[in-house]
């Protein structure tokens, strides 16, 4: 791993996307086994995929992964905590947001 030079490669992929009520989600597995570290960032080829209400639809893909150099990837680890906490100081529940109104 160099520095300040970035590796790029292509793996294939396999796309799952839920469009369920008791499941929404969308995931890539690497078909490879690769694995993703800090830093590191991932472009899955094509077009989106797009699943109606009531649908999982699994589509093999190509990833271009973009492996981050030795600064991005410490940089990553020394920063993530942080937008972590950025993240945790929000609520997402309804109550939150009625007691703010009631407030205002």
């Amino acid at each position: 791993m160099s520095l300040f030079s970035r590796k790029v490669e292509q793996v294939p992929c396999t796309v799952e996307v839920s469009h369920r009520f008791e499941a929404l989600h969308a995931h890539v597995r690497f078909n490879d086994g690769s694995v993703i570290h800090p830093g590191d960032e991932v472009l899955v080829q094509g077009p989106p995929v797009l699943a109606a209400w009531g649908e999982v639809i699994s589509e093999d893909r190509i990833a271009t992964i973009t492996r981050a150099n030795a600064f991005e990837r410490l940089w990553t680890k020394l920063t993530g905590d942080f937008e972590f906490i950025e993240l945790c100081e929000f609520s997402f529940s309804e109550e939150m947001s009625l007691n703010k109104e009631a407030a205002a």
